[in-house]
């Protein structure tokens, strides 16, 4: 009765034998291979299509360019941009106009949800790289499953991770002791303060994941968010949603008859005390605005206790970038301890690490221990996955024609 299951461990017992004879050997070729990479990146120009709108984040780009230049020779040209589609556009142009590899115009773009997508679709983009990269392996995809998975779409190796956002809230405490953790509660929370809450007008950014949180949370069937939308998977699926914004409605701010531009306005209408609470999507604004004192350290943020959406914001190559090794390197500093903790670090920048922080080696998990600043996310929610990319066209034209004018 014992042979089969004796035969099979010893089966088992070779095979692992094996593979470990081999493992050493995968890793040197995997070294040489990366040397390789590195060898050919140096004295190459980086040109990184990247937002360009905020300081800190131009601050915090000019801080790679230095570092990369030191370590690799890379030069790394911040080519600012205001809106991600542009670049697409780009790209696209230049694949129509037959420019191939090595001809194209951008080296890295910095990137995620529908424009990731449109890439990924049109084949514009170069890879898979990003799970060859040395410092991938310290990647939270477990835990942060958002990390290979982009609005729903798999990344399969053609976007690297580069950070965190998750939806979330913050407020005064001394006005609101007790915070709304869902979204009835946030019903419920207008209607016993009205004209105290409020969100931007979509499709801003900020309005559109606050209409999406509402959507996940009140979907009849979650996973079907995660296909591609149709027009009966629409009606099902939003049929609780508008009921509850045609409820909170006449309880926003103006009895919702106008809307705010951007998530910027609603906070300094909280920080004024006209309303009651804010919205954003990185868990660390409310700390860095507190610790540029445009709010008061009696602020604190939070997510609602079920889950909030969230993503992770991505850097890809296109298809015909000049500089594909730098471009590599580069991606592969980003997801370094060193580089990483700097963005966590609100001194810099506030953005999330995408790193799984408790496997680092200590000296590097050191670097991440920021203590419990004023503002920060005290008790992170579980994060929950963004709609397909398809479903946010249809939701901002329907509530447009509900509530746009």
């Amino acid at each position: 009765m014992n042979r089969p299951t004796t035969r099979f461990n010893r089966r088992e017992f070779l095979l692992a034998a094996s593979a470990g004879a081999l493992a050493p050997a995968l890793a040197q070729t995997n070294a040489s291979a990366w040397a390789a990479v590195e060898q050919a990146a140096r004295g190459q120009t980086v040109y990184w299509n990247a937002w360009g709108g905020g300081a800190q984040t131009n601050n915090y780009i000019q801080w790679v360019a230095q570092q990369v230049s030191t370590l690799h020779g890379i030069t790394l040209q911040h080519v600012k941009i205001a809106d991600t589609a542009d670049v697409v556009r780009r790209v696209r142009a230049e694949k129509a106009a037959g420019r191939g590899a090595g001809e194209g115009t951008v080296d890295l773009v910095w990137i995620n949800g529908e424009n990731f997508a449109a890439m990924k679709r049109e084949a514009l983009l170069y890879g898979p790289f990003a799970e060859t990269l040395p410092n991938f392996r310290w990647v939270d995809t477990e835990g942060k499953p958002t990390t290979l998975n982009d609005f729903s779409v798999s990344t399969d190796g053609m976007e690297s991770p580069w950070g965190m956002a998750q939806f979330t809230l913050f407020t005064d405490r001394q006005r609101l002791p007790r915070p709304p953790q869902s979204m009835q509660d946030l019903l419920a929370l207008a209607r016993n303060q009205p004209g105290r809450i409020t969100y931007p007008r979509l499709p801003d950014f900020h309005g559109t994941t606050f209409i999406k949180q509402a959507l996940v949370e009140l979907a009849p069937d979650r996973s079907a968010l995660a296909r591609p939308v149709t027009d009966a998977a629409l009606a099902a699926q939003t049929a609780t949603l508008w009921p509850l914004l045609d409820a909170l409605r006449p309880h926003l701010w103006r009895a919702g008859r106008q809307f705010p531009q951007n998530a910027a306005a609603v906070r300094q209408m909280m920080a004024d005390g006209e309303l009651l609470l804010a919205i954003t999507f990185n868990p660390n604004e409310a700390a860095n605005e507190i610790a540029a004192k445009r709010l008061p350290a009696t602020v604190l943020s939070w997510q609602f206790e079920k889950g909030t959406i969230g993503n992770t914001h991505f850097v890809a190559i296109p298809y015909n970038a000049r500089a594909k090794p730098a471009a590599q390197v580069v991606a592969n500093y980003l997801l370094s301890p060193v580089a990483q903790a700097r963005k966590a670090d609100i001194a810099h920048w506030g953005d999330p690490t995408v790193l799984d922080v408790p496997r680092l080696p200590a000296a590097e998990r050191a670097r991440f221990h920021a203590g419990a600043l004023p503002g920060l996310v005290m008790k992170p929610a579980p994060t929950l996955p963004e709609p397909h990319t398809s479903w946010v066209d249809p939701i901002e034209k329907e509530w447009t024609r509900r509530y746009g004018v």
